[in-house]
């Protein structure tokens, strides 16, 4: 009786476990079905080159971006600067890039799901992305050859309508030395999405959000900049010689006096909580694909460094994609869209993806100072020259960050249109680029002077 008692123990024990693994199982089918079906083993799927062989990209405008043709072979866009300026978004035929949609997206593209799994493979499904390669075109056109990234996206419904990072390659027409010259140094890489870079002035947004709130009597105040000012032990400089100045002019002449002084008043406690709170040290997850988190250091370290670290340099590292949705933040009342590189799919049944909602940050900044900082960043556009962006309700901020004695600055421009048919947030970034004003604002300006008002 008792060996019989033991047997039924051992066999409800086994009962449990096969329905623990099942659990499991479906589980992990259910959240990652779409990779197993779409690794690159799966000869249904990928060509003899391995090559996905199935599936459509195609631009918000429905210009196709890559498709398969009859014999099963992969295409891109017949334009070979297109196929440059879209290739971080687009993906490469070897698969080195990850975050391009024939990478990250490949199960969608398969019209995999989990009723039916890849039923249809054979002819895939469309996918519409955000981006207009007209704006990427024109974007890696501006770049001229220098590394950097170039994005822009509605900060109301999170649609990324430009998106460029370089350098970039042609496809295609893989360079037989990109893995020894640096002229491709980075190329696989999705500089907007997976890098940090130090941000130089553009920070002294996060500082004056900080100032605005915390300084109450901030708006009285001056600041006198002689070229110079001693902070602890170390000796902050300027660009120039400010005079005078209120704290509008101070971020319009981008004072590193003043900004320093500003930083070192209000201590590391109250920098961290304001760069936390913008969302500069956290990841974006854009259709699955996570951002890099910015690093900073303001707690603990001397007080010449902290004002270093308040004008964007010492150990500030910032990601280009969160720093351009802060800029939506600012110019959407302290919330801004979550950005989303996928439009729409289409299956092999012409049936469209679910409507999805649009997705949103949490507070990054108060209404009320996202205000008053909107306000001085279109007072600090005023300087950068109207001409250059004609029916444009600019707000932006320029930055040069230093990056070492032997090497020239990074160029940043980053802001935002307030105008109603046009509410966009973008980031240029222009690595090694020099000024930020005149290398990045230029970048910016040819950018959005198409997207505002066309050829």
């Amino acid at each position: 009786m008792k060996k019989i008692e033991r047997r039924a123990v051992v066999c409800i024990l086994l009962a449990l476990l096969l329905a623990a693994g099942t659990l499991v199982f479906v589980v992990r089918w259910f959240v990652s079905g779409g990779s197993w079906v779409s690794a690159a083993f799966n000869r249904h799927l990928y060509n003899t080159s391995g090559q996905l062989a199935a599936g459509t990209v195609l631009d918000r405008d429905g210009d196709v971006l890559t498709t398969v043709d009859g014999s099963g072979k992969r295409t891109y866009y017949s334009n070979e600067t297109v196929r440059k300026a879209t290739l971080h978004v687009v993906g490469d035929l070897q698969g080195n890039i990850g975050t391009g949609a024939l990478n990250a997206f490949a199960d969608r593209l398969t019209g995999y799901g989990i009723v039916n799994g890849a039923f249809g493979a054979q002819r895939g499904s469309e996918m519409y992305l955000t981006i207009d390669a007209r704006y990427n075109y024109e974007a890696y056109q501006a770049l001229n050859g220098r590394a950097g990234t170039v994005a822009v996206y509605n900060y109301k419904t999170g649609d990324i309508l430009c998106l460029v990072s370089a350098p970039s390659y042609d496809p295609l027409n893989v360079p037989a030395d990109i893995e020894t010259n640096d002229r491709y140094k980075g190329a696989y890489l999705n500089r907007f999405l997976s890098s940090t870079f130090t941000p130089g002035s553009v920070f002294k947004t996060v500082t004056l959000a900080a100032a605005i709130e915390t300084l109450p009597d901030l708006d009285s105040r001056t600041w006198t900049c002689e070229g110079s000012v001693r902070v602890g032990d170390d000796t902050i400089v300027c660009s120039g010689v400010h005079g005078e100045q209120d704290i509008g002019a101070a971020l319009t002449n981008s004072c590193n006096v003043a900004f320093a002084q500003i930083a070192e008043e209000l201590g590391g406690s109250t920098l961290k909580k304001y760069t936390e709170r913008a969302g500069l040290t956290s990841s974006y997850s854009i259709d699955g694909l996570s951002t890099a988190k910015g690093t900073f250091s303001f707690e603990n370290i001397s007080d010449a460094d902290l004002g270093w670290a308040g004008i964007g340099q010492y150990h500030d590292m910032v990601n280009p994609c969160a720093l351009m949705v802060y800029m939506g933040a600012v110019a959407n009342g302290g919330k801004a869209a979550v950005p989303r590189i996928i439009d729409k799919t289409v299956n092999s049944l012409g049936l469209y993806n679910p409507v999805r909602m649009t997705e949103r940050t949490g507070k990054l900044i108060s209404e009320d100072t996202a205000e008053k900082l909107a306000d001085m960043m279109a007072d600090t556009a005023e300087s950068y020259g109207p001409q250059r962006f004609p029916n444009m309700d600019l707000c932006a901020k320029s930055g040069t960050a230093e990056v070492g004695a032997d090497q020239k600055p990074h160029a940043w421009f980053a802001g935002f249109l307030r105008n109603e048919d046009a509410p966009y947030a973008f980031v240029v970034l222009v690595e090694n680029g020099g000024s930020g004003s005149s290398v990045a604002g230029t970048v910016a300006g040819k950018v959005l002077d198409i997207m505002v008002n066309g050829y």
